[in-house]
């Protein structure tokens, strides 16, 4: 079951090769093989099904994201809308950028997709200073937009703006002019979306508040709600040269540890319980509460989609926890795979999807097949040596790079960054206790303290330049 399952996984890759979309009218050559399928089930004719239901399926959600299209007709053209701040307003430089669901469209015969991205100038609006927060999350306002097709620079490996922006729904840029329209018509929008990111939006005030003037107020920003745009460019250095960019965010890691953490935890005290186990045993009960923190996690680092796949892959193993059969992991683990381009077809293009799964195959590879489980530290150095190794290979053709003292930024790293540092600021930013988050903090400066050096060694190679797949690259 386990290779059929991986061939409609592999089928919604091969459409996000395409070109062009084909035409779904060829998915109804599905109908025959699927019956024939069903009369006489066989291996190999089942492997070929799934692989052309993952293609259609895939193409049939591109169908649907794309016929939500700015006309050309109206680009560059001022258009009056009435929508909500769906998302967190991140401050730049010379203003906010924060996605807009739009409800009405006032200007007359003009078209605007349900998703949009914009950006809001201090200039625009005269007297408002730079730094002053306009607009917030969850509230409703009407403005007047000049909006474009989302479209990036053609350069070769640079960021393809398009595909992000398909990917979140998102059919059409652009910015906030300068009206006496404009205006809030409501404080806040009581949906369970909204209410999200307005509470998201007060986590982050207060932590802003309770961390003033601290250096890396924003990675912890960046590692409780996922807004990592306050982090510096030198910061940013640090952390891709020592190859652990992938903690400074919310990502898979973080919330499968704090959702481990959680489960243990759980399912430690309620063995300790004369009437709770029960009522409900406590591995199910370890179940719900881990599978609880992830969801909930998730919903304050804004519902991301990496942070989706993460939940969606919990969920899948959650139940196979719940059921207590004993089903092969690769089974389980192919059923993740599966859940998560059900929800999300381009999940397939991002490499953190590939990285989440085969870090998660990898340690249970490594851990597995063991007569006798050997001592907690050993087990640690195992695993964390297991995963640099194993995920080399699928860096370097994803990347084609790799931090050559990763390994050793990672051993530290991981256990003071997933297990010490976020869990505080999680706690820190949900209560009222300033020195948590400021412990969290001075954890954080001790781990830049071991980081730093780490990208002055000649461990790395940044200088000597090689050549993969007929690109030139460096080990940096």
């Amino acid at each position: 079951m386990t290779i059929p399952l991986l061939a409609f996984v592999f089928g919604a890759w091969v459409l996000q090769q395409q070109a062009v979309l084909p035409h779904l009218i060829w998915a109804l050559a599905l109908i025959p093989l699927i019956i024939l399928c069903y009369r006489r089930p066989s291996f190999w004719l089942l492997v070929p099904v799934a692989a052309f239901a993952g293609f259609f399926w895939a193409a049939a959600f591109a169908q649907y994201r794309l016929a939500d299209l700015l006309p050309r007709s109206w680009e560059g053209q001022n258009i009056q809308v009435v929508g909500v701040v769906a998302s967190l307003p991140q401050q730049q430089e010379h203003g906010q950028r924060f996605v807009f669901d739009v409800e009405q469209t006032l200007t007359p015969q003009a078209y605007v997709p349900v998703r949009i991205s914009l950006n809001s100038y201090a200039d625009e609006f005269r007297a408002q200073a730079a730094a002053e927060q306009i607009f917030k999350a969850g509230e409703r306002w009407q403005l007047t937009v000049k909006l474009k097709r989302p479209h990036g620079a053609a350069n070769p490996h640079g960021f393809d703006l398009e595909a992000w922006a398909l990917e979140r729904n998102i059919r059409a840029t652009g910015y906030v002019r300068n009206e006496q329209t404009n205006q809030r018509l409501s404080v806040l929008v009581y949906r369970p979306a909204y209410w999200v990111e307005h509470m998201r939006e007060k986590l982050r005030e207060r932590m802003q508040q309770a961390l003033q003037g601290k250096p890396y107020a924003s990675t912890l920003l960046a590692l409780a709600i996922g807004d990592d745009s306050g982090i510096s460019r030198q910061d940013w250095q640090v952390y891709r040269r020592t190859g652990v960019t992938h903690l400074m965010s919310i990502s898979g890691l973080h919330i499968t540890m704090i959702s481990g953490l959680v489960f243990a935890l759980t399912q430690a005290l309620w063995r300790r319980s004369k009437y709770l186990p029960l009522r409900l045993p406590a591995r199910k009960a370890a179940v719900v509460a881990g599978m609880l923190t992830a969801l909930a996690y998730t919903l304050i680092a804004g519902f991301g989609v990496p942070a989706q796949r993460t939940v969606y892959m919990l969920a899948v193993v959650a139940a196979a926890l719940w059921s207590g059969r004993n089903i092969a992991f690769s089974l389980i683990l192919a059923w993740a795979l599966v859940v998560t381009v059900l929800l999300d077809p381009w999940a397939v293009n991002e490499p953190g999807y590939w990285l989440s799964f085969g870090a998660v195959a990898v340690i249970v590879y490594a851990s597995g097949s063991r007569l006798e489980r050997p001592h907690w530290l050993c087990e640690a150095l195992i695993t964390q040596w297991a995963v640099t190794l194993g995920l080399m290979p699928l860096l370097l053709v994803l990347f084609q790079q790799s931090s050559l003292v990763s390994p050793l930024a990672n051993a530290f790293a991981i256990p003071m960054i997933s297990l010490m540092i976020t869990p505080l600021t999680l706690l820190g930013a949900v209560l009222p206790f300033d020195f948590i988050l400021l412990t969290a903090h001075q954890l954080m400066q001790w781990c830049m303290c071991l980081l730093q050096p780490l990208t002055n060694t000649q461990m790395l190679s940044g200088n000597r330049p090689y050549r993969l797949g007929g690109h030139s690259c460096s080990l940096c």
